[in-house]
């Protein structure tokens, strides 16, 4: 557990210093001048952006999860992030070029600026890990990549509530409490 813990901590460090500061500074501008905000992803990359939601929610922004039976339409003013480490995914792609003839701002979270993804996107943060084969067990699949990402978008969170003019306080508010 330590080997893997500490590869893993090393890895996702390496991979965040190397995310571009415009692109993580264009995605803030942009949540914050959406009108709605919607996230989208499949398996470990949709629970990080449900993750994500939560925080988006807690700071008082109108958020839905693409997929939901509640999630409304999506209009020209909004934004969509869609969480891809691959950046090929099907539905993903889908959902982005669908997303962008409808002229809203589709944002992509993705290990490749030159997947299909980037290339549909409005904003494209890249998050790519080195893939070093001899430690694939340690990390294995997108590991290091969803856990970068969760980082990342955890990172951002505190600039967020700068420009909201948030504070824990206030997002407690907002918090749910489950009984």
């Amino acid at each position: 557990m330590k080997e893997a813990a500490a590869y893993i901590l090393a890895e996702v460090r390496d991979t965040l210093e190397r995310i571009d500061p415009a692109a993580a500074d264009s995605v803030v501008d942009a949540l914050i001048k959406a009108r709605m905000i919607f996230i989208y992803g499949v398996g470990r990359s949709g629970l990080v952006g449900k993750a994500f939601s939560v925080r988006l929610v807690q700071m008082g922004l109108d958020v839905h999860f693409i997929g939901d039976t509640t999630t409304p339409i999506v209009e020209r003013d909004d934004l969509v992030l869609i969480i891809s480490n691959t950046g090929e995914t099907w539905s993903a792609l889908q959902t982005a070029n669908i997303i962008g003839r409808l002229g809203a701002t589709v944002v992509s979270i993705t290990s490749s600026h030159h997947s299909k993804l980037a290339r549909a996107s409005s904003i494209t943060v890249e998050i790519a890990p080195h893939r070093n084969e001899k430690k694939v067990d340690v990390a294995p699949m997108g590991t290091l990549f969803e856990d970068a990402t969760f980082i990342f978008l955890d990172s951002i969170v505190p600039e967020l509530m700068l420009k909201l003019g948030q504070t824990a306080q206030s997002m407690y508010k907002r918090h749910a409490i489950w009984v």
